[in-house]
C-alpha cells in the first residue's frame, strides 16, 4: 500500500505579501524510515509571523528555507513507523513537522506529549512555543513588578493573549491594543485585561493617555512600526520594552522603519531587548510546570483558531498579516 504526501514547497521568496504562488503544491509517496527515522502522521500545524521570516534568504537566528524545500512549520503528529530507539509507534510528537500530511527523517528537537493530559492544539498554543515565547519574553525580559503597568501590542494574537493573562497574574495593570470591538472585547471580558485600545477606531495616542495615565513600565511589542512609536512617548523612568515581534515590518517592500522616539529610552533609562525563545530552551520545562499549573487553575484561558484542511495552507497564513484571527492560529490537518 502506498502513502500519499501533500505537501506544500517554498517556491520563490515572497516581495510583500506571501500568496499561493510563493508556495508549489505536489503529491509524493511516501517512504519508510531508515535508520535513526520516524514517519510521523501530521495531525496539527502551527501558522507563526516568523514564517514569514524563513522566507526570507537572510541571516537569522535559524537558516532559511530554502527553494524547493517543504515550507517550515511547527506541529504535532502521531509516529506510525519508527526507526529510533527514543520514538515509538503511536506516541504523539511536537517538533518541525513541515506543511505536509507526513513527516519523514530524523527527529531532531522532537519531544514526546501526551493527549490524555491536554488537548493536542494546546501543545502547539499556551503549552507549546507560543506559551514559552510569552512566558520568558515577559517575565524574564520585561521583569514586571506588582502594581506596574503593562501594555501588550497585538494582545489579541497567539503570545500576546497569553502575556497579558502572565502578567495579571503576577499583579500588573494591563492595557492590550487589539484591532476591532470585538478583540478588545475579548480581552477585557473574558482574559480579564484591564482595558483595551481599539487602535482601528481610536487615536493611539489618546487611547494611551486615558488608559495608562501613570505611564508604562512594561511595553511587550509584537508590531513595531507606529505603534511602538506611540507607546514609546509614554513609558516611565527605568521602563523595558520586549521586542517579541514586528509584524507590522515583514512584508514590508521598503526598508524596515525603525523606532523613530527611541531617544525616550536615553531620557528615561529604560531599555529596549529582543527575544529569540529557543535562547530559553533549557528551561522549557519549569515554563511549561507553571503554564500547566495556571491552566489547571483555571487561571489563564488559551485561545485557538483551528482551521481545517491542509489545502487551505496559503490563504490561511494570511490571517495572521490581515487580523483575521483571534488567539493561536492552528491547521487541523484533514
Amino acid at each position: 500500500m502506498t502513502t500519499r504526501n501533500r505537501q506544500f514547497l517554498l517556491a520563490q521568496r515572497p516581495v510583500g505579501l506571501p500568496s499561493r504562488e510563493t508556495f508549489s503544491y505536489v503529491e509524493s509517496v511516501v517512504g519508510e524510515p531508515g535508520p535513526g527515522q520516524v514517519l510521523v502522521r501530521n495531525l496539527y500545524l502551527s501558522l507563526d509571523p516568523a514564517m514569514r521570516g524563513w522566507m526570507n534568504d537572510a541571516k537569522s537566528y535559524i537558516p532559511p528555507v530554502g527553494l524547493g524545500e517543504v515550507m517550515r512549520a511547527l506541529g504535532v503528529g502521531q509516529v506510525v513507523a519508527s526507526n529510533h530507539p527514543d520514538f515509538a509507534v503511536g506516541e504523539h510528537v511536537n517538533g518541525a513537522l513541515g506543511v505536509q500530511d507526513y513527516f519523514l527523517g530524523a527527529p531532531k528537537g522532537f519531544y514526546k506529549v501526551d493527549p490524555r493530559r491536554a488537548p493536542l492544539p494546546l501543545y502547539l498554543s499556551a503549552l507549546g512555543m507560543t506559551g514559552m515565547t510569552a512566558y520568558f519574553a515577559l517575565l524574564d525580559v520585561g521583569a514586571p513588578k506588582a502594581g506596574e503597568t503593562v501594555v501588550i501590542s497585538a494582545a489579541a494574537g497567539a503570545v500576546g493573549s497569553i502575556a497579558g493573562q502572565i502578567a495579571k497574574l503576577k499583579g500588573c495593570r494591563v492595557v492590550g491594543i487589539a484591532g476591532g470591538a470585538e478583540k478588545c472585547a475579548l480581552l477585557v471580558d473574558e482574559l480579564g485585561f484591564d482595558a483595551a485600545i481599539d487602535y482601528k477606531n481610536e487615536d493611539l495616542h489618546a487611547g494611551l493617555k486615558r488608559t495608562c495615565p501613570k505611564g508604562v513600565d512594561v511595553f511587550f511589542d509584537n508590531v513595531g512600526g507606529d505603534i511602538l512609536d506611540a507607546v514609546l512617548t509614554r513609558i516611565n523612568f527605568r521602563a523595558r520594552v520586549v521586542i517579541c515581534g514586528a509584524i507590522s515590518q515583514y512584508n514590508n517592500k521598503q526598508a524596515v522603519k525603525g523606532p523613530a522616539n527611541y531617544l525616550t529610552l536615553l531620557v528615561n533609562s529604560a531599555r529596549m531587548e529582543g527575544m529569540v525563545v529557543m535562547t530559553y530552551a533549557p528551561r522549557f520545562a519549569e515554563a511549561a510546570q507553571d503554564m500547566a499549573a495556571w491552566l489547571a487553575a483555571g487561571q489563564l484561558k488559551s485561545k485557538e483558531d483551528v482551521i481545517e484542511g491542509l489545502q487551505t495552507f496559503p490563504e490561511t497564513l494570511l490571517k495572521l498579516f490581515n487580523g483575521g484571527n483571534s488567539g493561536k492560529l492552528i491547521i487541523k490537518v484533514d
